[in-house]
């Protein structure tokens, strides 16, 4: 009997977490929806509200000690829908659809610059379920999807509060849409955030920034959170050339100790 009950155990899955990750498969598919329906801002709250999500679930599973295999592959697919598809459709439906405007080549290149994204928003993921528990937990190597749908619907939220057309921004959301799939398959190394919060302790005073936070997102949250994960996108590119800079700068003072050492 203990061990049918075991084995029953074994075939059912934690409702929890996996709630949180199917809330946020729910987002990222009204986000298509209102795409098509042409509610551009909609569609960029609703992939952000998304990213909450797909950060709570992993967080409530490690609290309840709720992690398993099926909740992982779960998410997994989740974020491909949410961070992979809905953000590029939206894209593709604000701006790069108006590429045809230009020309059938322009058009192809419009709807091609959207499959890069979602490619490399798959690449991305595999290689990051292919590396756990082997890369270092502090760091992501090349950008991490949600914030590079972040990027990429901020844009397209920004630019829709201040009154843009897709078909005028068109040329600039091609290139964020590239960029942020090249950068997602890059070897970039990103910082995770992981050792914030759960179960770290932080300082009483760190809540005030928090609440800080909250508040200055509040008084204009498409240009805020946009240039949040702007600057982010463009930390990746600055600290690894500030690692190759110092590791210059070490290798002459080793050569330069050991000429002076030879003399």
């Amino acid at each position: 009997m203990p061990d049918r009950e075991n084995h029953r155990r074994g075939r059912g899955i934690y409702l929890l977490p996996n709630l949180f990750t199917m809330a946020a498969l729910f987002a990222g598919f009204y986000a298509i929806v209102a795409a098509i329906q042409t509610r551009y801002e909609t569609a960029a709250i609703a992939i952000f509200i998304a990213m909450v999500l797909d950060n709570l679930d992993g967080r409530v599973a490690r609290l309840t000690n709720t992690q398993s295999d099926f909740g992982a592959q779960f998410d997994s697919l989740s974020d491909m829908i949410c961070f992979g598809l809905a953000p590029a459709l939206v894209m593709y439906e604000w701006a790069l659809f108006s590429m045809r405007e230009l020309g059938w080549h322009w058009s192809k290149l419009g709807w091609l610059a959207a499959f890069i994204y979602v490619a490399a928003a798959a690449l991305r993921l595999a290689r990051f379920n292919t590396q756990i528990g082997l890369s270092d937990k502090r760091f992501f190597q090349g950008l991490p999807s949600p914030p590079a749908a972040a990027i990429l619907v901020g844009f397209v939220w920004v630019g829709t509060d201040l009154g843009y057309q897709g078909s005028e921004l068109v040329f600039p959301a091609l290139i964020v849409t590239v960029l942020c799939g090249v950068l997602m398959v890059s070897r970039f190394s990103y910082y995770s955030f992981k050792e914030l919060g759960g179960r770290n302790r932080i300082p009483f005073t760190a809540t005030l920034l928090v609440v800080l936070v909250f508040v200055f997102i509040s008084f204009d949250p498409a240009k805020v959170l946009f240039t949040f994960f702007f600057i982010y996108m463009l930390s990746g590119p600055g600290t690894t050339l500030m690692r190759k800079f110092r590791k210059f700068r070490l290798q002459q003072r080793r050569s330069r100790s050991q000429s002076v050492k030879d003399l």
